[in-house]
């Protein structure tokens, strides 16, 4: 019964911990971000006639990410800026912008 439980416990514990990290780092995101200033703006401001990403749902964010990496999204440019980036850099991305106020 006492295995049982200790293995319940680290079990819980364990999903606890993936689940606060499985967010995102805006730090992270705002260091990994200077490859997307030039198009998207210093502060994710946009820069005609790329879209703004201050303010962007991180789901929103991800999602797109995705759909660029697969082709799903069609764009070159963010076809191969997207096979460039990790899961995490992705994930710390989006944390980042979707800190940002829109303008």
């Amino acid at each position: 019964m006492k295995r049982t439980l200790l293995t319940a416990g680290t079990f819980t514990l364990l999903s606890i911990l993936g689940v606060a990290q499985a967010g995102g780092d805006a730090a992270a995101g705002k260091a990994k971000a200077a490859s997307c200033a030039g198009c998207h703006g210093a502060n994710g401001e946009g820069v005609k006639p790329n879209p703004a990403l201050a303010g962007l749902p991180q789901a929103k964010f991800i999602q797109a990410m995705k759909d660029y990496k697969s082709g799903k999204r069609p764009n070159p440019v963010m076809k191969t800026f997207a096979g460039q980036v990790s899961d995490q850099d992705v994930e710390n991305l989006a944390a980042y912008y979707a800190s940002l106020k829109k303008k």
